[in-house]
């Protein structure tokens, strides 16, 4: 049986070796593309041309795109063969076969293989011109369709492929002063043109990272976001408009980063990442970058990250100060767990729509995170690794703390992942109930416990003349509250008494609840004024 693949060439393209090689009885759709070297582009008339290619990246990523097709369209075979060296007009330039059960999934699979080719595949094309000029040329349209083929691009709108270039100042991505790096080179650019990078969150460590990502030339960027665009989000998330409040963050970004640099294949994963389906999405990147703003997320996506050895970026925002590290499970390297064997309750600390945050924190953050990205690509000096960076923007103080890798690194992914499935403490709808009002509460026999913060008891008075006041962190860090009777906890929305409630539960004090929805659900079921005094 033929072998799916994809190789370079100095000879001629033997067309009809080609396709016998994907014979196959079983077969009865075939579909193939075949580019061709054309006599004119940029209004210039040209003699012939040139391919380079870095080619033990190339073939790594051509065999990726292959399999990709053969995956995604269920076809039986594959094969993509692109010439190097000098080619004359007229002479074939690349070649993708296909064949298939039925004539449908061929034409998909060979219009995915040509499509990511011309976008992943790092390959430079010379052109020479009969006026004796000469240049290296961006490649990602020289395996393009015919000239006026029009079809829908990943968003499903029309797209043609226009190589005629009938606007002659059409801009093209330019790497030149990074290029200029002597680290870089085009060496470098080849490696980030084949990586695969998984940014988790598109939000305000997510959009820096994006967008320098973007820029350097990343042969694919996912972008993984479940949220809509909030007006509160712009101050800090400086990608989006406020034109575009209300749309999904995912599928914002992708267009920016397509506006870009349409060099990047954008892949948008409109969902929240979980224990069931992590797993699938990280094993097709090469890097994974956190921005996320919840701890329950950052420990799974570390335990999912540590299993397949994938290397995973961290960053975490409170306020003026924040946080980074990288994780490096590929040069078995301490992970979260290492430093936090348990992960902190999400709600305990306060994310940035319920502590406050400056805009440029998270993105010099998010910078930082795209920088240590980079340096992992090109495999530059000074990355980050044993240690937690953590800076404080108000007084610009840089301190590292080391993170020694625990003998049980290898089976914390494990370990978590029998806890996942086999949970000691109760669900979190067990420590929560809810009422009509806080006089009912006190009639079942609760105690009432505000833990909101003085200010915000100030604005909105808590409803019910009986409660005690005593903000989260005092009640979880030595407050004497007796633990004795059923205790029911009351904040804004009911998220940070959850999680306090939780923590405290497992701590053996079992009456512990938290008013589900706080005291915005219970004001908008009994109706009243949002000023009313206790």
């Amino acid at each position: 049986m033929p072998v799916s693949r994809f190789r370079f060439s100095r000879e001629p393209l033997d067309v009809t070796s080609l396709r016998t090689g994907l014979a196959d009885p079983a077969c009865g759709g075939y579909a193939s593309f075949e580019g061709l070297v054309r006599n004119h582009n940029e209004g210039q008339q040209v003699r012939h041309l040139e391919y380079e290619a870095f080619e033990s990246l190339a073939e790594k990523e051509g065999e990726r795109i292959i399999a990709e097709a053969i995956a995604r369209y269920g076809v039986e075979h594959a094969a993509c063969v692109h010439r190097i060296g000098d080619l004359a007009i007229g002479e074939m330039a690349v070649w993708v076969g296909v064949s298939s059960r039925h004539r449908g999934e061929a034409f998909l699979a060979c219009r995915y293989i040509i499509d990511e080719v011309k976008h992943r595949v790092p390959i430079w094309k010379k052109e020479h011109y009969l006026s004796g000029d000469s240049g290296w040329v961006n490649c990602e349209r020289c395996a393009a369709p015919s000239a006026h083929e029009v079809h829908e691009d990943a968003g499903g709108r029309p797209h043609a492929h226009d190589h005629g270039h009938a606007n002659l100042q059409e801009p093209v991505p330019d790497y030149s002063r990074q290029m200029a790096l002597k680290e870089v080179g085009a060496t470098g650019q080849a490696k980030l043109r084949a990586a695969r990078v998984l940014v988790v969150g598109c939000g305000g460590l997510g959009v820096p990272i994006i967008s320098y990502l973007s820029g350097a030339g990343i042969g694919r960027l996912g972008l993984l976001d479940s949220d809509r665009l909030e007006p509160s989000n712009l101050h800090r998330q400086t990608l989006y408009a406020l034109a575009d409040v209300g749309k999904l963050k995912a599928h914002l970004a992708s267009e920016r980063v397509r506006a870009l640099n349409p060099d990047v294949h954008a892949q948008t994963h409109v969902m929240r990442l979980d224990a069931r389906n992590a797993g699938e999405v990280v094993a097709q990147y090469d890097l994974i970058i956190d921005c996320t703003d919840n701890f329950a997320t950052k420990f799974m996506l570390n335990d999912v990250c540590v299993q397949l050895r994938k290397p995973v970026i961290f960053s975490s925002v409170y306020q003026y100060e924040g946080q980074l590290q990288v994780v490096r499970p590929d040069r078995d390297g301490a992970c979260l767990r290492c430093l936090w064997p348990e992960a902190t309750r999400d709600g305990i600390v306060g994310n940035c729509s319920e502590a406050g945050v400056l805009g440029p924190v998270p993105g010099v953050f998010g910078t930082l995170q795209a920088l240590e990205a980079l340096k992992i690509l090109l495999d530059l000096p000074g990355q980050l690794g044993e240690e937690l960076l953590v800076m404080d923007l108000l007084t610009m103080s840089i301190s590292r703390v080391r993170a020694r890798r625990s003998v049980d690194c290898p089976e914390h992914a494990i370990s978590r992942a029998r806890a996942a499935a086999n949970p000691a403490e109760p669900a979190p709808e067990e420590a929560e109930s809810q009422f009509e009002s806080l006089a009912e509460a006190i009639r079942d026999g609760f105690q009432i416990v505000d833990i909101r913060e003085p200010a915000e008891v100030k604005q909105i008075p808590t409803p019910a003349p009986q409660a005690r006041h005593i903000p989260m962190a005092q009640l979880l860090h030595g407050h004497d509250l007796e633990p004795s009777g059923k205790c029911l906890l009351v904040c804004a929305s009911g998220r940070r008494s959850l999680a306090a409630a939780l923590e405290l539960r497992s701590r053996g004090w079992r009456t512990v609840y938290s008013l589900r929805g706080g005291i915005q659900g219970l004001l908008s079921r009994t109706s009243q004024d949002v000023t009313i005094r206790a």
